[in-house]
């Protein structure tokens, strides 16, 4: 008996893991961005499209949650169901987080602590990224444990703004970007351990998780810090104010 009751112990530890990491990552988010509100850092004088971008990202934040919680608590019926509905919302990530990259470029208001032709080409990879490897974690649906960490993995992808508003950014100039990034490996990381001591080894799916990650800010490099990356730059910004600004350039320091 105990030969049967072992895999489904292990199951359920697996479940909550995942939904508790949902809810860590959801208390990252709220306390990224609510610490930047309570300090004054964040206004809601801006563009609409601004504000339908941070809706459409905090409603993301929100479905990986359900989705966890569907698929540990039930019904599972509507855990798949939300699966498809989500894909179609990772495709208005896509436009919302674009246009408003786009935007932010074309105006010359790219946060100081990033260089312009940085910033216009991680932001829409980053949304690449996370997609890729959710979507390869739906192909998995099948198979449970690669399904949960793929999906995992592509939603720390999306951790990095809320992660940058936590992490004393003007200090880490002129890597601000890369501290970012490379803190997100902390979430696959404390995966990788969990599985370790729960299981006594590591699920593969996690290095494959992890590699997509990587694969995400190599591909980012390879495009903003070659030739590509600078056509790109003036092509986008062409007739705009950001046309005057260095691409590769900090913005200088705001005043007060």
């Amino acid at each position: 008996m105990a030969t049967l009751v072992e895999p489904r112990r292990v199951e359920q530890n697996d479940d909550r893991f995942f939904l508790t990491m949902a809810f860590v990552m959801a208390g990252v988010v709220v306390l990224g961005f609510g610490q930047f509100a309570a300090r004054g850092l964040s206004t809601f004088n801006r563009p609409p499209i601004v504000h339908a971008h941070a809706i459409i990202f905090m409603g993301w934040m929100a479905i990986y949650v359900a989705q966890n919680w569907f698929a540990t608590r039930g019904p599972i019926a509507l855990h798949r169901r939300l699966g498809w509905f989500a894909l179609g919302w990772l495709a208005l990530m896509f436009y919302f987080g674009t246009a408003v990259t786009v935007m932010n470029v074309q105006a010359g208001t790219v946060p100081f602590i990033f260089q312009p032709l940085h910033f216009l080409v991680f932001d829409p990879l980053s949304l690449i990224g996370c997609a890729a490897l959710i979507g390869a974690g739906i192909s998995q649906r099948a198979h449970t444990g690669w399904h949960r960490r793929l999906n995992y993995c592509g939603m720390a992808v999306l951790m990095a703004p809320a992660v940058g508003r936590i992490l004393p950014m003007p200090l880490l100039i002129p890597w601000a970007y890369q501290t970012a990034f490379f803190t997100l490996l902390i979430f696959p990381l404390i995966g990788m351990i969990a599985d370790w001591r729960r299981d006594g080894r590591v699920h593969p799916a996690w290095f494959w998780g992890i590699g997509g990650m990587l694969a995400t800010e190599a591909l980012t490099d390879a495009i903003a810090f070659t030739p590509i990356g600078l056509s790109l730059y003036q092509a986008v910004t062409a007739g705009t104010p950001g046309a005057a600004i260095a691409p590769l350039g900090f913005p200088p320091f705001p005043a007060g």
